[in-house]
């Protein structure tokens, strides 16, 4: 009798389809297998790509790019996996999934937010936050992620769908590697034992694709990600919090057996889960790593080696190593500036990037736009006070006031995150100069943007506020967190107290007595009172026009998760106003 032939198993879809990037005529989707196979995208009747998947660490993953699609298109499309169609799921409560290509000439909607912890949409998660101090514990509200998909599944899809946005910028700590989840904890003491540190963090690798899969793999984040093209930016949770703060703290993480293997996993998890998916077609053609695993001739492609050595490298060299990246969807540019990992933190020369990177920045703000979005993680102006308390810090922890002093400020730095943009003095300044150059027509050769918006989260909390750097475009800054994890009240009324003239007055003293220097500019909240509640954000582009609508969750209830407006501002009134003569 003849032993059964071997039938080799049927691959398994892991985490995704993520459609991460989709222009007027190409698009690329993200898969994670369980074994090595060839992953296939159909999208409408006349369009498939496949591609080989790539090991790292024992895992395997896909990035499989569309080309030749038409302008202004939409097309539903499934994923195979050696042959056999693995999504749409069967019996899924949500829409087919689809890629809209872009077209000249169209309108533009980016949603935007930052810090969503991954824990279960009901009770107690969704409670609303009591009056605990600070992040944990088990109350999380509604997630504003959630409440956008459900919206978006009600609707069509088709172009010109406003309920619909075109992408979603995620501006910072989409996963939480330093407070993990009752169930990642488990398997983390499962897999190492209660006693091994990090202890309750992750430590590697292995233990990050458990973060990711947990934050991406509910039903509603799975359809939106596969159906909104999504561009990311790490922040200090995505590693660990207060990440590259200073050089005193780079120090005292290196000198813990275990930060190593942790940091080395955090680049390694970024590469692969949300870096590749930031790149267009032609930039993913001159990644390295990746051309390495289109190159190889192995049945695995295993690039564990190559990663692993850029994930070093990274870590202790800032230049060499680009996060930042652009992407234009017709006459808008959006700019994303990596304010952590491309850190300079030598005391006295401090940047928030290093030469190089700041050179391709300022060249990437070159040229005639409608609209410049630039991105950062951490908030380029802050609430007044705040700002002259970073710019204080920065001064004594450089020895403004001698040893003593700059030891007792380093502890106070990492103490309370005094670590944004004010607490790079020169970076701030060097940003407002590309800001204000942008604004005047410098960089355009005449006519400047109709607006200049700058993007961040990571404060959890939200503002919008408008810059004044002098004639031209305006200029605003909105600050868009938490997605899903609000503060507490005492930290609430901190925040609400560093924007009072009466705490500015403080901070100005403090820095005038530190040596800081002045910002050189002034700024003003618009839009009525700061917003604490988990919600996300959407900027409007339509020729040369733009508005800004914030939208939150309600905090508690039992039916499904709804948002509500709290802000619609229109960013370019001023700027047509002024272009009328000044007439409404």
């Amino acid at each position: 009798m003849k032993p059964a032939p071997h039938v080799p198993p049927t691959p398994r879809l892991v985490l995704g389809p993520l459609l991460r990037y989709a222009g007027e005529r190409e698009a690329t989707v993200w898969v994670e297998a369980d074994r090595p196979c060839r992953v296939e995208v159909l999208a409408g009747e006349a369009h498939a790509a496949t591609a080989r998947t790539f090991e790292v660490e024992g895992h395997h993953y896909a990035l499989v790019v569309l080309e030749g699609l038409a302008p202004g298109r939409v097309y539903g499309y499934e994923v195979r996996l050696g042959g056999r169609r693995v999504w749409p799921e069967a019996g899924s409560e949500f829409p087919p999934s689809v890629i809209r290509t872009f077209s000249e000439g169209r309108s533009f909607t980016l949603a935007y937010g930052s810090c969503r912890v991954a824990v279960p949409h009901r009770r107690p998660y969704t409670e609303k936050r009591g009056l605990t101090f600070g992040m944990g514990g088990e109350r999380f509200e509604r997630d504003a992620l959630f409440a956008l998909a459900r919206r978006m599944a009600g609707t069509s899809g088709a172009q010109g769908d406003e309920s619909w946005p075109d992408a979603l910028l995620l501006l910072g700590d989409q996963i939480y590697a330093d407070e993990v989840s009752p169930e990642v904890l488990e398997y983390i003491r499962k897999r190492r034992g209660a006693e091994s540190e990090p202890k309750d963090q992750i430590a590697d690798f292995e233990e990050y694709t458990k973060l990711y899969r947990e934050a991406w793999r509910a039903p509603h984040m799975r359809w939106l990600l596969s159906t909104v093209p999504t561009a990311m930016i790490f922040d200090d949770h995505d590693v660990h919090d207060d990440w590259n703060t200073s050089e005193a703290w780079v120090e005292k993480m290196r000198r813990k057996g275990w930060w190593e293997e942790r940091i080395v996993g955090a680049f390694m998890s970024y590469w692969v889960y949300q870096h590749l998916g930031n790149l267009s077609p032609e930039e993913l053609r001159e990644d390295p790593v990746l051309q390495e695993a289109r190159a190889s001739d192995s049945p695995t492609r295993d690039v564990t080696g190559s990663l692993r050595e850029l994930a070093r490298r990274a870590d202790r060299e800032a230049a060499g190593s680009r996060w930042s990246y652009s992407r234009d969807f017709g006459r808008t540019r959006l700019l994303v500036i990596d304010s952590r990992a491309g850190r300079v933190l030598d005391e006295g020369n401090r940047s928030m990037l290093d030469e190089e990177e700041w050179r391709w920045i300022e060249s990437q703000a070159d040229g005639e736009f409608d609209h410049l979005v630039l991105a950062t993680s951490l908030p380029f102006v802050l609430a007044p006070a705040l700002h002259h308390l970073e710019a204080a810090s920065e001064a004594l922890c450089g020895g403004a006031w001698g040893r003593r002093a700059a030891a007792v400020s380093e502890t106070v730095r990492q103490a309370v995150d005094l670590e944004h943009w004010p607490a790079f003095g020169k970076s701030f300044a060097r940003l407002a100069k590309l800001l204000r150059s942008v604004a005047s027509g410098e960089r355009s050769g005449g006519e400047g943007p109709a607006s200049v918006v700058v993007l961040s989260g990571d404060v959890h909390h939200g503002y919008l506020a408008e810059l004044d750097l002098g004639s031209g475009s305006p200029v605003y800054q909105s600050v868009s967190s938490p997605v899903r994890n609000p503060l507490g009240l005492p930290e609430r009324l901190v925040i609400r107290a560093g924007w009072s003239p009466a705490a500015e007055r403080v901070g100005t003293f403090l820095a005038r007595l530190a040596g800081a220097e002045s910002p050189g500019f002034s700024w003003r909240r618009v839009g009525g009172r700061l917003w604490f509640s988990n919600h996300v954000s959407t900027l409007r582009l339509r020729g040369r026009t733009a508005t800004l609508t914030v939208e939150k969750t309600v905090p508690e209830g039992e039916g499904p998760p709804e948002l509500y407006p709290v802000l619609r501002h229109d960013l370019t009134e001023r700027s047509l106003q002024k272009k009328s003569g000044g007439r409404a």
